[in-house]
């Protein structure tokens, strides 16, 4: 019986365990990064159109185009008289809201 090892039998099945394990890999090593991510999308937005809605005083449109992402957010709530955006997003949702003239636009706790 000729025997011959795994890898040299199956090289694909080989190279794709391989890629599975290096993968697994760097999404341990990342797990934190991972886990904050779709925080970042939903607080970078509000952040963002909060400072240019009011600290820039660009119209509403304008500041959609500029905010807008590859990753789409699920809801938007833009309180003028308040000056508080709230966005969700990826299960997230964080507010920003204008504290004055000259500290700008900050996130909500």
């Amino acid at each position: 019986m000729n025997r011959h090892g795994f890898v040299r039998r199956r090289p694909f099945y080989a190279l794709w365990w391989g890629l599975l394990i290096v993968l697994f890999g760097w999404v341990w090593q990342e797990r934190v990064a991972l886990w904050a991510f779709p925080d970042i999308i939903s607080a970078y937005t509000a952040k963002e159109y909060c400072s240019c809605r009011y600290v820039m005083a660009n119209d509403a449109e304008y500041c959609h185009g500029y905010v807008k992402q590859w990753l789409p957010v699920s809801g938007f709530t833009d309180d003028a008289a308040s000056r508080r955006v709230t966005v969700s997003g990826m299960g997230r949702s964080n507010s920003a809201v204008w504290v004055g003239e000259r500290q700008g636009c900050r996130l909500s706790p």
